[in-house]
């Protein structure tokens, strides 16, 4: 129980220093990412040598590392997590291995990521309502542009739902109703993200404060090149030719991510303390 307590510290001690600097500067620093790694290898190393006769503790630090490894990828590529976020996630996979079971330890992923969706999901929507409510005007204009930009995906989406509604009635399936519920609700959601996204994330910053990483909001044009808004960020050969020939440029901002897991590292190890993981499948 040590060893897991003494991770469980310094993966939370990692995060919130992780929290700070990315509400203060949105980004989080690659040293901080990867030495998380290395402290929570070099531990369960250390640990395998001196205390539990054998490496298994370490190997299933190397397996859970190199599973949310995977996922990191997976989502960043998918353009769902920013780097800085996608890199903390990885961390945390040479931390949540508490068992010397890999089967136990893929139960033990699949309840923290379970907990860290439903988390991320009630901030997103908390906190995109929060950034839209001081953009309201805006935010209402937009959402009635992105309406029009979506009706022919609305309106198929309905059909499918009718489709859906009639076979619910017909056998009484549940199965039926949350799908058809849940595909309604998803074309709204979307039409509400783009509509935030456009209307309340996009500022004027000036070029001598870009910092590499920046999300440019549409392609520039400088000296005959441009410069892509891409996924990755900007350069800093990139952001040194902007402040050549611009003063201020358009960027995208994000919602800082990493509130999300410091609360669900918080609940994830209390349940796993008190027992009450499993009780869950």
């Amino acid at each position: 129980m040590f060893e897991v307590i003494f991770l469980f510290v310094l993966a939370l001690i990692w995060i919130i220093f992780a929290t700070i600097q990315d509400l203060k500067t949105r980004e989080i620093a690659n040293w901080l990412n990867f030495s998380l790694i290395i402290f929570a290898l070099g531990f369960r190393l250390f640990y395998s040598l001196f205390f539990a006769g054998n490496f298994n503790f370490f190997y299933q630090g190397l397996i859970g590392l190199g599973i949310f490894f995977v996922l990191g990828n997976v989502l960043y590529h998918g353009r769902m997590f920013a780097g800085g976020d996608a890199k903390l996630l990885i961390a945390l996979g040479a931390v949540l291995p508490v068992s010397g079971s890999f089967y136990e330890n893929l139960e033990v992923f699949s309840f923290f990521l379970v907990i860290f969706l439903f988390a991320g999901a009630i901030w997103s929507l908390g906190a995109s309502a929060f950034i839209a409510s001081k953009n309201l005007m805006k935010f209402k204009k937009e959402f009635k542009k992105q309406l029009r930009v979506y009706k022919k995906v609305i309106g198929a989406i309905v059909l499918l739902d009718i489709l859906l509604l009639i076979v619910f009635f017909d056998n009484y399936n549940y199965l039926f109703l949350l799908l058809a519920i849940l595909i309604f609700v998803s074309p709204y959601l979307v039409v509400y993200a783009k509509a935030v996204d456009e209307s309340s994330m996009v500022k004027k910053l000036e070029t001598r404060k870009l910092r590499e990483g920046d999300w440019l909001y549409k392609d520039v044009k400088v000296k005959g090149k441009t410069i892509r808004a891409r996924w990755d960020g900007l350069r800093k050969e990139e952001i040194s030719s902007l402040r050549k020939s611009l003063k201020m440029v358009l960027i995208r901002e994000g919602v800082p991510f990493t509130p999300v897991f410091f609360l669900s590292f918080l609940v994830f190890f209390y349940l796993w303390f008190r027992g009450l993981g499993y009780s869950f499948w």
